[in-house]
């Protein structure tokens, strides 16, 4: 009977309920299982309390008390269903976060102009980079990814820029005076262990955009910067209300000839499935446009 009453409350409140998205817009959580993020499973969760089927710790009942009333019923339910549906479809994984990889690392001079990924400039003072191998690069998957490298005499971070096309799966080649600082130079080729890491500067700025030289409404070429972390998948919102995938080409740019002329719409899926959108992005030919959103930790 229990059950029954609870189901008849959450039909009225799915169909009454004036609190929707409010609240946690406001800066209720919605984290009902702790993990960091609202998906179905803290729907579920919420769902089995209301109807007596699970019990919550102090902190879930707070993070679930979207009303703000001190009780949990089948209105913050609503609440919470209705943002997680408006909420961006989750991609693909490409893998855990902080997934070791190994292999070998060499060292190369030059590379900070005309790498691969295209990303100049890039400023010595920022960054150290290094070439991958094109296993892991998979056609610009992980250009512009940000990795912690650890070798024998210590660990640093480097930014991907260029191809390694000889070396072999789990193959860094890293700018020649980043080289020292992980293993002796005289050694010239050593075993490494690496990870992808957020990327530091994107931790309190937003993406930004680089449309390629030549762009306009007839044919547009964009590429995402300042990501966090490696981008999976770009969309574009297209004049019928519809995402359309862009074609991802090797040297790091994502095209269209369908695009038009802006402003724009991107829907982005980093390799970890998560999806942000960034609107109001002008096509400046050749320019960085800062957009207005960044991936999530």
């Amino acid at each position: 009977m229990k059950k029954q009453c609870g189901i008849f409350l959450l039909a009225a409140a799915l169909a009454l309920s004036p609190f929707a998205s409010s609240a946690l817009a406001a800066g209720k959580s919605g984290d009902v299982d702790l993990d960091s993020e609202i998906t179905c499973k803290d729907v579920v969760l919420l769902t089995d309390y209301v109807l007596s089927n699970a019990s919550l710790t102090d902190v879930q009942f707070c993070n679930s008390d979207l009303t703000s009333d001190g009780k949990l019923n089948a209105f913050d339910l609503a609440a919470l269903k209705r943002y997680s549906a408006a909420l961006p479809p989750q991609g693909d994984v490409l893998e855990p976060k902080g997934t070791v990889h190994s292999g070998y690392a060499t060292y190369y001079d030059g590379g900070y102009e005309g790498g691969c990924a295209m990303l100049d400039p890039i400023s010595k003072e920022d960054y150290w980079i290094t070439a991958m191998n094109v296993f892991d690069y998979d056609n610009a998957l992980l250009a512009g990814a940000y990795l912690e490298v650890t070798g024998e005499l210590g660990t640093i971070n480097v930014l991907v820029t260029d191809l390694l096309p000889e070396g072999q799966k789990g193959d860094l080649d890293l700018y020649i005076d980043a080289f020292p600082l992980i293993a002796p130079a005289i050694k010239g080729k050593v075993p490494v262990t690496w990870k992808i890491v957020p990327l530091d500067s994107a931790e309190d700025a937003p993406i930004s955009f680089k449309f390629k030289e030549g762009s306009s409404p007839f044919w547009c070429a964009v590429q995402v910067r300042n990501h966090r972390y490696p981008i999976a998948k770009m969309e574009y919102l297209n004049a019928s209300g519809e995402y359309v995938e862009l074609t991802r080409r090797h040297y790091n740019y994502f095209e269209s000839d369908a695009m038009g002329a802006g402003p724009y719409t991107f829907r982005i899926t980093d390799i970890y499935g998560s999806v942000i959108i960034d609107e109001n992005i002008p096509l400046v030919p050749d320019g960085i446009t800062e957009g207005h959103v960044q991936l999530p930790l």
